[in-house]
Order: structure tokens, then sequence, then C-alpha cells
């Protein structure tokens, strides 16, 4: 199977984490591509995340229904940062057959040489590196700073820019403003529901489903 790995905090997954999967999907011929949620990213330590049960729960809303896309609490049910070497060393054991290629936006390729054992991730794992517009991400950088190659270690997959982000969801679920259409309505009622990220003690209550 070619697996494709996509990890993050998803506080909360919103239309363009899953536009990217599906784009990565389709580009590099994946069988499957695994949704992880961080319990802790560890370039983000300083800041704490919605409790893990929720950001699983609207990953599995927000997949449900696509045959391709499956969520795995591994990394939740891990104590302390989400590494992602550790990450694969253990998707590795359980599925040594299995291809793994780990989806990275073009803008972390950059940090790669901060994260734990990169060397050992990059075999690993094939890097899918998402690049969102007309800029190339610089991939000598890269090969100077790993010594080898990127044929056969790093693909670029290019998707339109989407300007949705989770910081911005957010701030709007803070303040009551509509976050509809930036993530699909199933997350969007969850968030409603459960009164995620509001920044006041006022209940606000969900409107009724179409």
């Amino acid at each position: 199977m070619r697996l494709g790995i996509f990890g993050g905090t998803f506080d909360p997954i919103h239309l363009g984490h899953l536009i990217l999967a599906e784009t990565v999907r389709e580009a590099c011929r994946l069988d499957q591509v695994l949704f992880l949620p961080a319990r802790i990213s560890p370039l983000k330590q300083q800041t704490a995340p919605t409790e893990a049960r929720h950001r699983l729960e609207m990953v599995r809303l927000a997949i449900a229904g696509h045959p391709a896309f499956q969520v795995d609490d591994l990394e939740l049910r891990r104590s302390g940062p989400s590494y992602t070497v550790d990450t694969l060393r253990h998707l590795h054991a359980q599925r040594p057959d299995d291809e793994l290629f780990l989806m990275i936006g073009a803008d972390s390729l950059a940090d790669l040489s901060r994260w734990r054992e990169p060397r050992e991730l990059l075999d690993l794992a094939q890097l899918v590196v998402v690049n969102r517009g007309d800029t190339l991400p610089d991939l000598t950088a890269f090969e100077r700073e790993f010594q080898r190659t990127t044929a056969g270690v790093v693909d670029v997959v290019n998707m339109p820019p989407v300007d949705i982000s989770a910081t911005e969801l957010r701030a709007r679920a803070a303040t009551g403003r509509s976050i509809r259409y930036r993530t699909p309505r199933a997350v969007e009622m969850y968030i409603l529901e459960h009164r995620l990220y509001r920044s006041d003690p006022v209940s606000m209550a969900a409107p009724a489903p179409e």
C-alpha cells in the first residue's frame, strides 16, 4: 500500500487540510491517507491545543465518507510532544511492506533540520512537499543540508492557495463570527455544540441542522 501520512494539530481541521490531502492522494497515487492528530507539536510547545478528544472527533467528522481517508489516534495515545520520526518508526514496524509518504508544507522543508532525527525520517518515508502558489521551494538548500539529492527522496506537489487557517477559524469562533464554508458543516456544528474556542462564558446555541 502507498500510505500518505498527514500529521498536525488540526485545531480545528478545515477545508484547506482536506484539499491538501486530496491533492496529494491523487498526485502521488496514494491508496490511503492517514490523518494523525498530534498531542503536542514539538515546535509549538508554548501553545496548548484544544483537548485531544475534540480534535480527534472533528477529524473523524471531516473525513467521514471518504474511503481513502482514515484517522489514527497513535500520537494522542503517547505522552509528551509528538515526534514524527517516532510515528514513522511505529508505522514502519506495523506495516513493513507499505510505502510511507510524509506530507509536509513547503514552509516546513526549511525547518526540517530542527526536527528530531531528520536523517532517519528521510530513510523511513518519502517526503511530499506541498507547495501553495507559484514560487517553488528551495530544494538546493535541502540538498546542501542533508548532502543528498532530492531525486527519490522529495516529491513536490503544487496546489492552489487556500486562504484558510486554523488560527483564523479559532479567532472567528471566539467572537461568534461565521466559520461556514471554511470547515465541513459537521465540524462547524460540533464546534458550535461544544462551544469550542469561545472567549466568553456565554452559551451560543447551535442552529438547527438543515
